[in-house]
């Protein structure tokens, strides 16, 4: 009798358990469910995400996937003041690093033998990179970086790397032809400079032979050797450019986009260090990055600012590089940048075979592991396509 009674009363006091178990998983807040549970046990869970960078980002729970980070974060960028550098002076003057929380420091190496090697470590997180065979056998040779995002490439009809003439010849030289039994100065062998000669003289149909190479490794005495008339054209580069027409020492001769529309000339490099262990951090950078070089382009490209928009790009320029003139900037063929951050991947490869076939490398690249533009296509997915 009394194991009946015990079997009555314990039979409905577990079903009311079981009812009310139920209905309490049935209440789970549905955020709660897309954030796998407590949200503030798993935040303070090290083990919850395998992201080293976690202590550093914006709220898990925020839907910005460009909300400012929690803590500051320090950026190392290798920059000498060059203007292919514009992005990264425009970010940081407008403040477009600040609003992410990232604090940049500027650091400057003597040679692309030391900077590389400090990319690679992840002692410098970004750098820019300009072709050559000594620059693509570094990397060949085991120094870890990634070409991430376009830092210099020719605008169309106006480059600012291009071929000039002596003043005194430009009724003598009117076509690429023209050109032939002509001394002509190039600043290095086996670089881009060099690929872009080449691409001229195929495009004029000559060869090496057909023209006297001259080396010169300074662009300011490319300008007086123009002036001593030692040379009759040379590949320069900007200022010099508009300074030598203003002098009347040259005169532009046609334009570098005649025949190599899409050479890369420089890229913006990032340490893997940095790119995955501080993947948080390396995605507002690049979309701190892009800004100013969208607001770069509306003002040197494609005529989109005002006259202040104008100057206040112009003055930060001033700042960063050795050109300090504001109205030598109206005038320059300014360097290409891609507002999404795209490169001309092609051309890249181009240049690489270019040297080997003329036995300066030494070592396979693998351009499937150094090209890696998974970054500039995630924030140019959220910042959206910048339309030219």
């Amino acid at each position: 009798m009394n194991k009946k009674w015990l079997l009555f009363l314990t039979v409905p006091f577990l079903i009311v358990l079981l009812t009310l178990a139920a209905c309490s998983s049935g209440s789970t807040d549905p955020e709660e469910q897309t954030n796998g549970g407590d949200s503030d046990q798993q935040q303070s869970d090290p083990s919850s995400d395998t992201n080293t960078d976690d202590s550093n980002e914006s709220d898990s729970n925020n839907n910005d996937p460009l909300a400012p980070l929690e803590e500051t974060a320090k950026v190392v960028i290798a920059e000498d003041g060059s203007a292919s550098g514009a992005g990264f002076y425009i970010a940081n003057e407008k403040g477009y690093f600040a609003d992410y929380n990232i604090e940049v420091e500027f650091a400057t190496f003597g040679n692309s033998d030391e900077m590389l090697p400090a990319v690679a470590s992840g002692e410098v997180d970004v750098a820019g990179g300009i072709s050559s065979a000594s620059f693509f056998n570094s990397i060949a040779q085991g120094i870890d970086v990634r070409f991430i995002a376009d830092k210099g490439h020719n605008v169309e009809g106006s480059s600012y790397f291009s071929f000039v003439i002596r003043e005194d010849l430009q009724d003598e030289i009117t076509s690429y032809e023209d050109l032939e039994g002509r001394k002509i100065a190039v600043s290095t062998q086996n670089a881009v400079d060099d690929y872009i000669f080449q691409q001229m003289l195929e495009h004029a149909g000559l060869t090496r032979d057909d023209v006297e190479f001259v080396l010169m490794s300074d662009f300011g005495n490319m300008m007086s050797a123009l002036g001593n008339k030692q040379i009759d054209a040379a590949l320069q580069i900007e200022p010099l450019i508009t300074q030598g027409i203003n002098q009347d020492i040259h005169v532009r001769f046609g334009d570098a986009t005649d025949f190599a529309p899409k050479a890369q000339i420089a890229m913006v490099l990032g340490s893997p260090v940095f790119l995955n262990e501080r993947s948080e951090v390396a995605k507002r950078f690049m979309a701190a990055y892009l800004k100013a070089v969208r607001d770069y382009n509306d003002v040197f490209v494609n005529g989109n600012g005002d006259e202040e928009e104008l100057n206040e790009i112009i003055d930060i320029m001033t700042q960063y590089t050795a050109l300090k003139d504001p109205e030598i900037w109206k005038q320059v063929g300014v360097t290409g940048l891609n507002p999404n951050g795209r490169m001309f991947i092609e051309d890249i490869k181009n240049q690489y075979d270019f040297y080997q076939n003329n036995g300066a490398i030494s070592a396979e690249l693998d351009f499937d592991q150094v090209v890696d533009t998974t970054l500039t296509e995630e924030v140019v997915e959220i910042l959206g396509e910048y339309e030219e």
